[in-house]
């Protein structure tokens, strides 16, 4: 590939790269000869599916922890056996092979149970976000039509709003208890729940399951932080190599505590999921980010690892510095964090702060993976999204299709072997010789690391200047009077387009309209002087930290 194109690659995944890569990180290491063929036969029968993952995992580590969550501890060895009933009890329900099976969950290891069991039966697994509104909820229900609903309990009223003939099963009781978890809740017997995921498992038989014919798919919803969310098939891995490829970026290891933060229903949290599989990680699941707990956690377990979405970095850096430091957090190496840009003043904040562990992922739930941004990348250039892991490619074009310079803005495709499988609704993303759009618009620079300017429907024209809204959000990140702002594009009638900025104003801090003005004035062009400023008391965020632009006031209220 020329230097001079915006065209880049990440290593090509030879063979001896790919097991280097397994063996340095420790899913390939030597054990006892009867584990390692079980580990291995599970891989061959099974596939890198989940089901495949965990059951390999089982094989080799049986007793090591594969889930802690607020209720309870789940070895690899429990964890199998208990979706493998489960899978037995779903299927008593009515769920099949093929059949869609809803998960309506926070973080906690009956959410794993429910994956994995879905998995065994080779049902497709629809993840419900937990931040939509009962009606939200209620249509993609009635949409895609499960066979069975999986949710906690504080949500049995969403799923009943759907009035679909699905049973319901609960997974997280509203009270735990002896037992099968009872009582599960009012709530949830008033809408005619079955009973808990244990009850499922307790009437359920062990039998020995073979692999389904075909794999059941997994389904995340988009983030619908501008319209309604949509379904997306995500693909199985290929195989391992689909590991090493994360792998080769981010230098996860083998036996690790790692906490999720975010929740596992984004595309973040499920490949927290999914790579903890080979690596046989423990996961420790919270079912509501809170960052004092976090901090707990890490403390408590030797968290060498978390995942999380950058609105968690940024509410661990707000932490008075004293209560901040009085955890240890010596044990961490890694904080992975996916889905939003990440104001360039966090990024060197957090690392000058925890050392720099810092890795960001850009992707999106249709491509998977595309670009990610190491700790020595974000010291030399905080705002990039990185480089393409092993097997990756990526493109920058214009209008046309034609690849632009290094330098030069465009719109961004990517090819790897984890592009989805299209929408549930048949429609797809577009795609350019191979290469799927993000949607996204950005640049690479002379040194080959990519750089995300925005989503093209962020991108604004004002006065016939295209900009983008993140060089001012970075800019308003900067000042210590401000804790967050969103800035997003509004029509004008004069100039067609305009930006209009949201703040959020620390508590003591004085700041006016006109003050922050002035301070933009003086760094960026003047087209791109927010000219509505509206000061809010917090910005509306979806469960994955994402600010809902739609629920944004309007512009003019506070300019």
């Amino acid at each position: 590939m020329s230097a001079s194109r915006s065209e880049i690659a990440g290593p090509k995944g030879t063979h001896a790269r790919v097991l280097r890569i397994l063996m340095r990180s420790g899913v390939l290491v030597p054990a006892r000869p009867d584990r390692n063929a079980r580990q291995l036969t599970s891989l061959a029968r099974w596939g890198a599916t989940v089901s495949g993952g965990y059951r390999a995992a089982a094989a080799r580590s049986p007793r090591r922890l594969a889930v802690i969550d607020e209720r309870r501890e789940v070895t690899f060895r429990e964890l199998h056996r208990r979706a493998v009933r489960l899978a037995d009890g779903l299927e008593q329900l009515g769920a099949r092979p093929g059949s869609r099976v809803a998960i309506l969950c926070r973080n906690h290891a009956w959410f794993v149970e429910t994956v994995l069991a879905c998995a065994e039966l080779g049902a497709d697994v629809m993840l419900l976000n937990t931040g939509l509104s009962a009606r939200a909820t209620a249509e993609v229900l009635r949409t895609h039509q499960p066979a069975v609903v999986v949710a906690d309990a504080e949500f049995a009223e969403h799923v009943a709003t759907a009035h679909i003939a699905a049973p319901l099963v609960v997974a997280w009781p509203e009270a735990s208890g002896p037992g099968t978890g009872r009582p599960f809740g009012p709530s949830a017997r008033r809408v005619g729940a079955v009973g808990t995921v244990d009850d499922v498992i307790a009437t359920a038989s062990g039998r020995k399951r073979r692999p389904p014919e075909v794999p059941g798919r997994l389904i995340v919803l988009t983030s619908g932080t501008t319209g309604a969310p949509k379904g997306a098939y995500r693909s199985n891995p290929p195989g391992l190599s689909a590991a090493a490829a994360l792998l080769s970026r981010i230098p996860l290891r083998a036996c690790e505590s790692l906490l999720v933060t975010t929740p596992l229903f984004h595309m973040w949290g499920l490949a927290a999921l999914q790579i903890s599989m080979p690596l046989r990680n423990t996961l420790i699941l919270q079912r509501r980010f809170e960052p004092k707990a976090a901090l707990q956690a890490i403390a408590d377990f030797g968290c060498s690892v978390v995942f999380g979405v950058p609105v968690v970095v940024q509410r661990i850096l707000e932490l008075p510095p004293g209560l901040r430091d009085s955890y240890d957090t010596s044990s961490l190496r890694i904080v992975a964090t996916s889905g939003a840009a990440i104001p360039s003043p966090v990024v060197t904040s957090f690392m000058d702060v925890f050392g720099d562990v810092l890795y960001n992922f850009y992707g999106s739930t249709e491509v998977s993976w595309a670009a990610v941004a190491d700790p020595a990348d974000l010291r030399i250039a905080p705002t990039t999204a990185g480089r393409p892991p092993m097997d990756s490619r990526l493109k920058v074009l214009d209008e046309h299709g034609a690849v632009v310079p290094r330098g030069v803005t465009g719109r961004i495709f990517v090819w790897n072997d984890m592009l989805f499988a299209g929408y549930t609704d048949g429609a797809t993303k577009e795609y350019r010789a191979g290469y799927m759009a993000t949607n996204d618009r950005g640049h690479v620079d002379s040194s080959g690391r990519l750089f995300v300017h925005g989503r093209d429907a962020d991108m604004i024209v004002c006065d016939g200047e295209q900009l983008f809204p993140r060089e001012v959000e970075d800019l308003l990140a900067a000042l210590p009077e401000i804790r967050e702002a969103a800035v997003v594009g509004v029509p004008d009638a004069d100039s067609g387009q305009r930006f209009a900025a949201y703040v959020v104003v620390r508590p003591g801090a004085e700041l006016t309209a006109a003050g922050l003005r002035a301070v933009v004035k003086r760094h960026l062009p003047g087209a791109a002087v927010p000219r509505d400023v509206v000061f809010v008391d917090a910005l509306p965020r979806n469960a994955t930290g994402k600010v809902m632009v739609r629920n944004l006031p309007p512009s003019l209220a506070g300019s």
